[in-house]
């Protein structure tokens, strides 16, 4: 009888190194436990090594199939252990998931080291691309090796001696300054409660806030209405209560997340992550990381940007100053004596709302119960797409509140999984966001379907009402569903290039189209019934939401271009920025400011897109996308907004496409030309 080797012994145990019996090989979650992640990382790191060093040492030619291929598919099993858990460190955290994270990302910014700054990989590498002519290689196969080769020099492989060891130290840093921003992000929003006790203090607010607040309350075991930081909460506080203190309280505990005196101050994280970025593009021949970045946009480089951002200001900022002078006239006229101050906007641009329109958010809400308007974007994908889907409640799930479904193609085979998580929670960072666990690929003839996550934070339901959604939320949801069926829909053979793997400027467009539906009443009608009498939304709301679309289009729009500009001032500096963080971003939003500064409160400091996630000089994108998804959308309503033919057009162009062909290239084989900038003033009233 042989003795038990450790390491089986470990992959016995450990569900990360089995294969997975659960159905469509999904994460068995309800077997994996914290002390399983490191152990997996090590033991696939080791192995994901093992793959690239065979890769290194295999004596025969290199070929597009022994090389790029060979080294689009190693690490396989390490994506897989990684997938889950920085899907778990954004949707369902604690501290040991984050503590892990931060053990790990070094190790794995040190394995993407070894991979990108090894000359022998890139030298196979580099040989196979000079050849790329003669090798007969069909578009994907060429934008993969493409992607490959310009991935070697982007990341360093053509550095020499100091500077490719200073390259590698600046990649390990910035990935721990990355986690370390969004845990104090999450750890400043979870730690503010606003305990209200005295029943005078909610005048204003609807009773579906009170009553969600109440329940809040009960939760975390206090008597009284319990208010936080999280997204329904918030904002469902600004925008009705009327105690003017107390929204001011809130309004500076919002913008002043890291950015307090204490040991979650981002204030340091932001000007290394700035400084290091810097020094990364210089390293690499850029003048700065905007440069970098952009080089590999549809945007191409940081000045077509600026005159891109400015163009939008420039059509922008009269309608924002009209907008904003009637907010503080009809303020005045109920009795605001005072300066109209930040925390005020959203109270009084509500009552005029509704003065103008009649529309009050609150009037729709109850057409717009969570589980139908679900069922009305199922709906939609189907009338589009002929996709359906099917909850199966034997695929495991990270945390009771998701749902996992098996979604179908036309034809009746399996597309993908997609989990649905709506609810926020402590351990759920703000926000809503799509990703992967698994991406779809055909390497080889081997047909992987993809994995798929949707994470939002709703409006939860009570005691005694279902999740209610505000029209905001129905368009969130259409997002990022959108970004879903970019994945889902995925049909590349490659996982580098599958689904969202396209350019940051692109991406935003199958989500940022999806949200036209949300005003079309042909849509509405299908879904929009009163939770309590199935009566129909009204014809005269529905009316009144369309009225109210571009209510205040101005100042939104000034308000996303004052994202991007700070965005890009960040990671447009060409020396270190060493100086007040507060004064640098009010310099670079100056222009589209109409209230003065807050004392206390910070953009930078909880800006988590581009300082924690993949937006660094790409927050323009989703103005960017705007344009695109307006100048899209006019398709269908061309069409018809269920059009089979433009669907079946927008789906084999664009979302099953995924990276394999220049945005641009996709773009115009759909619509028929390049996007004009038209669709969009037009849209927004800006014209």
């Amino acid at each position: 009888m042989t003795a038990c080797n450790s390491n089986d012994k470990i992959k016995e145990t450990n569900p990360f190194l089995v294969e997975w019996d659960t159905p469509h090989q999904t994460p068995p979650f309800q077997n994996i436990k914290h002390e399983h992640f490191i152990p997996a990382i090590d033991a696939t790191l080791i192995e994901a090594k093992a793959e690239v060093d065979a890769i290194i040492s295999n004596e025969a030619k290199p070929t597009f199939q022994n090389t790029v291929v060979a080294l689009e598919v190693s690490g396989e099993r390490l994506e897989r252990v990684t997938g889950v858990l920085f899907n778990l460190n954004s949707a369902e955290t604690n501290d040991t998931i984050q503590a892990i994270a931060r053990e790990v990302s070094p190790k794995l910014s040190e394995f993407s080291n070894y991979v990108s700054l090894n000359e022998k990989l890139f030298g196979k590498v580099k040989s196979v691309y000079e050849e790329r002519e003669q090798l007969n290689l069909n578009q994907e196969d060429m934008q993969l090796l493409e992607k490959k080769y310009l991935g070697f020099v982007r990341s360093g492989s053509n550095l020499t001696g100091e500077a490719k060891k200073r390259y590698a130290e600046i990649t390990t840093e910035l990935s721990k300054l990355s986690l370390q921003f969004g845990e104090n992000v999450l750890a400043e929003t979870n730690s503010f409660q606003l305990l209200i006790t005295d029943k005078n203090d909610l005048a204003g607010l609807p009773e579906s806030e009170c009553e969600a607040a109440a329940q809040m309350a009960k939760a975390k075991g206090k008597a009284g209405w319990l208010f936080t930081l999280q997204g329904p909460s918030y904002v469902g506080f600004m925008k009705y209560a009327d105690n003017r203190k107390l929204r001011e309280q809130m309004y500076r505990a919002y913008t002043s997340r890291g950015f307090q005196k204490n040991d979650k101050n981002n204030e340091e994280i932001i000007r290394k992550t700035a400084n290091l970025k810097l020094e990364k593009a210089q390293l690499l021949g850029f003048k700065n990381h905007a440069e970098y970045v952009l080089a590999e946009r549809m945007a191409e480089n940081p000045q077509r940007v600026n005159d891109f951002l400015n163009q939008l200001h420039a059509a922008s900022r009269p309608v924002a100053e009209r907008e904003f002078a009637e907010v503080v006239a009809f303020a005045k006229k109920h009795g605001l004596q005072d300066q109209l101050e930040r925390w005020d906007w959203s109270y009084y641009s509500e009552k005029l709302k509704i003065a103008h329109y009649g529309f009050d958010e609150q009037q729709v809400k109850p057409y717009f119960q969570l589980e139908k308007v679900q069922a009305g974007v199922f709906d939609l994908a189907t009338r589009l797409y002929g996709l359906t889907f099917k909850v199966n409640k034997t695929i495991p799930v990270y945390h009771s509140d998701a749902t996992a479904y098996e979604v179908f193609d036309q034809d009746g085979s399996f597309l993908s999984v997609l989990y649905l998580d709506f609810f926020p929670r402590e351990g759920k960072s703000g926000g809503a966001w799509m990703n992967d666990l698994r991406p779809e690929s055909k390497v080889n003839g081997k047909e992987i379907r993809p994995i798929i996550t949707v994470v939002c934070n709703f409006t939860k339901p009570t005691d005694t009402k279902p999740s209610l959604l505000t029209f905001n939320e129905v368009t969130t949801f259409l997002h990022e569903f959108g970004h879903a069926l970019h994945g889902m829909m995925a049909n590349t053979v490659y996982p580098g290039l599958s689904g969202t793997n396209v350019y940051r400027d692109f991406v935003e467009l199958p989500s940022q189209v999806m949200e036209n539906w949300a005003t079309q009443k042909e849509w509405l009608d299908l879904f929009a019934v009163h939770y309590q009498t199935g009566e129909k939304i009204p014809a005269e709301l529905v009316k009144k939401l369309i009225d109210a679309e571009n209510f205040q289009a101005g100042y939104a729009s000034e308000r996303q271009l004052s994202f991007g500009m700070n965005d890009m001032a960040w990671h447009s500096i060409t020396k270190p920025m060493n100086g007040d963080i507060v004064e640098f971003e009010q310099k670079a939003i100056a222009a589209t400011e109409l209230f003065e500064p807050v004392a206390g409160s910070c953009l930078s400091s909880a800006f988590s897109h581009i300082f924690s996630g993949g937006y660094a000089a790409g927050y323009y994108g989703y103005k960017w996308a705007e344009v695109l998804d307006a100048d899209a959308f006019s398709m269908f309503k061309k069409n018809g907004i269920f059009d089979k033919a433009t669907a079946t057009s927008f789906r084999k162009n664009i979302l099953e496409r995924g990276g394999t062909e220049h945005p641009m290239k996709l773009y115009k084989a759909f619509r028929g030309q390049e996007p004009s900038i038209e669709p969009l003033l037009e849209r927004s009233g800006l014209k």
